[in-house]
């Protein structure tokens, strides 16, 4: 059994303009000791469904449908007393931006000792204890003084170690890091992944490492997920996931990325503008940016396939490439022409 399972998770915000589905059918499983990569652009739903597992959606968000089973345990109508019990202490949350994720007004060693004492038996000298040993282990220089220090005063990277060493003062089973490289420069980047890296396996926890940075997910994830407007478009391992990209989406943003053959020719962008969440298309999302769109992509959505082992994809690419070479039958319909007729 998988330590989490997410069946066809749905999570909406209600404005003043109308529903936003920020996440839209997600389904996927995480294995212990697995590093899980969700990727895709801002606003593509990404951070919302990390929030959806840990239930701390904003006061308009509200999760509609699905299942989120934590080792069995449904989480989804579970309460917020049970969710209590999860928060922190099996599952833990990196979020996007040190610098204010802490509080300015509180020493690093207070914001430490509560969160260790709202979710451990611990004394108080114990939860000292306790800070002083994550942030040892977390690298950070003569621990005993930081913990007499405001946010302020240390530096970016410094403060994402704090972070962490927050995050895994109650061994979770599985750690959500939300961006947590972003506001950092790319020597610390790479220091903190490194560190992530060697606590990972170090503890054997399960991670889901939300970025937008291909090469971090290269680096640390054995799966990835990658997401456009609140849906799944492909999800495979790591490999499958770069070296066979099966959707537009995923292809583009391979192109994207610059290389070592790639020196001095031009990066090929993905064109044109997300989407708009309070606007969706009929169909495929992703069809108002593709070059390969064909007619219906625009009127019907594809539903995501297996396109090999481990490797799954949503995109009529694959439905047209299938039956073309007679490894899928449709039945004779209007369907089924369009796959086999570019616009």
């Amino acid at each position: 059994m998988a330590l989490l399972e997410v069946r066809d998770l749905r999570s909406s915000f209600f404005t003043d303009a109308g529903e936003v589905k920020a996440v839209n059918g997600v389904s996927f499983d995480l294995e212990r000791g697995k590093v899980l990569g969700i990727v895709g652009e801002s606003g593509s739903g990404k951070s919302a469904t990390a929030y959806s597992i840990l239930q701390i959606l904003a006061s308009a968000g509200k999760i509609v449908g699905g299942s989120i089973k934590f080792n069995g345990q449904e989480l989804v109508g579970a309460g917020e007393k049970v969710m209590k019990t999860i928060r922190g202490n099996k599952i833990s949350i990196i979020f996007q931006d040190p610098m204010t994720a802490l509080n300015p007004t509180y020493t690093i060693g207070h914001q430490l000792k509560e969160a260790i004492l709202l979710h451990t038996n611990r004394t108080k000298a114990q939860a000292k204890e306790r800070a002083i040993e994550m942030l040892r282990l977390v690298n950070v220089n003569d621990p005993e003084k930081r913990m007499n220090q405001y946010p302020y005063e240390l530096s970016g990277g410094m403060r994402q170690r704090v972070m962490i060493a927050m995050a895994l003062a109650c061994e979770p089973d599985i750690l959500i890091a939300d961006e947590p490289t972003t506001a950092l420069d790319v020597t610390i980047q790479a220091q903190i992944l490194e560190l992530m890296n060697s606590i990972q396996k170090e503890l054997g926890m399960a991670i889901i490492m939300i970025t937008h940075d291909l090469g971090v997910v290269a680096q640390m994830c054995d799966e990835v997920i990658v997401m456009y407007a609140g849906s799944v478009c492909e999800q495979g391992t790591t490999d499958e996931i770069f070296y066979n990209p099966h959707h537009e989406y995923t292809k583009g943003l391979m192109r994207s990325i610059p290389t070592a053959t790639s020196a001095g020719t031009k990066l090929q962008p993905i064109t044109g503008t997300p989407i708009d969440l309070l606007n969706m298309p009929k169909g495929c999302p992703f069809a108002p940016r593709c070059a390969n769109a064909m007619k219906i992509c625009i009127n019907q959505n594809a539903e995501i396939m297996e396109v090999c082992e481990n490797h799954k994809a949503a995109c009529w690419m694959n439905i047209k490439e299938a039956v073309e070479k007679g490894e899928l039958k449709l039945e004779k319909s209007e369907t089924q022409e369009e796959t086999t007729n570019e616009q």
